[in-house]
């Protein structure tokens, strides 16, 4: 993720100017900025979510129409604005916000044609992540990489469960096609599997259940295997997460360094204090 305060500004004054404007938010001005545009966000979040009622639609549709206007106009604006600023613009362009920002311009621009992407809009709460940078929660920014990365570290192991899921999903399904011979929601071994589904992962809709006592055998043993849905995948990250958060904080806040002995106190390289 491209951290914003890393971007160069360009040499015009101008340029300077409004890049402090937009992307500093340790001045005030560009916590002003950061404030507005996160309430525009707000707005603009509301209003897709209230024409989506067909009541209020009917009713306040040219305000609806007209606040959308102005919102996404002004998105237009910052965004270019926020590329003109950058002495390398690709830097923004294909960033982390960069293009969560583009994104969330594309859905207003693709309703002329295709009506119904208007409702993409949504997407635009994922701006809302600039709060963190706003009210300096840099920290959350960083618990939120630990999550990432140990779900990309976990990957395999997640897998490997869900195909042996999908297997024993499989095999139970057509146990109970069997089991229950055609019977009202197991006429056919795919709907057999959807229920079987249905049951592992604890959903139980409650449309479908079992009548022989065969196939009750076999609902609760799905029961009690559903359990392992939550179970085993939070057992898989979370010993991620802690292996990951260990290796976070065998850094040196000071310097950066990264070779630090497990029982270190003191950083080798500047002699802080680890925390």
């Amino acid at each position: 993720m491209e951290k914003e305060h890393n971007l160069v500004p360009g040499d015009k004054l101008w340029k300077r100017f409004l890049y402090r404007v937009i992307y500093r938010a340790d001045t005030r001005l560009g916590k002003l900025f950061d404030v507005i545009l996160l309430a525009l966000i707000l707005v603009s979040t509301f209003i897709i979510l209230m024409e989506s009622v067909p009541k209020l639609d009917k009713k306040f549709h040219i305000y609806f129409i007209i606040s959308e206007w102005v919102i996404s106009v002004i998105f237009s604006v910052e965004y270019f604005l926020r590329i003109a600023v950058l002495k390398n613009k690709k830097q923004y362009i294909f960033s982390f916000f960069g293009i969560i920002d583009f994104l969330s311009l594309v859905p207003f621009y693709l309703s002329f044609f295709f009506p119904i992407t208007k409702y993409f809009l949504i997407f635009r709460m994922l701006r809302m992540l600039r709060v963190f940078r706003v009210f300096n929660l840099l920290d959350f920014m960083n618990d939120g990489y630990v999550i990432v990365r140990a779900l990309k570290n976990s990957s395999r192991k997640i897998y490997i469960f869900l195909l042996f899921l999908i297997i024993f999903s499989v095999i139970v399904g057509s146990l109970m096609f069997m089991v229950e011979g055609g019977r009202p929601g197991f006429e056919t071994i795919p709907q057999s599997i959807y229920w079987a589904v249905v049951t592992v992962t604890t959903v139980g809709y409650g449309d479908v259940s079992p009548i022989t006592p065969m196939g009750k055998f076999f609902a609760v043993i799905l029961m009690l295997a559903g359990y392992s849905i939550i179970a085993v995948p939070t057992g898989i990250v979370t010993a991620e997460m802690r292996n990951k958060r260990q290796n976070l904080e065998l850094i040196c806040e000071r310097c950066g360094n990264e070779d630090i002995d497990d029982d270190a106190r003191y950083c080798k390289q500047c002699g802080k204090k680890l925390a």
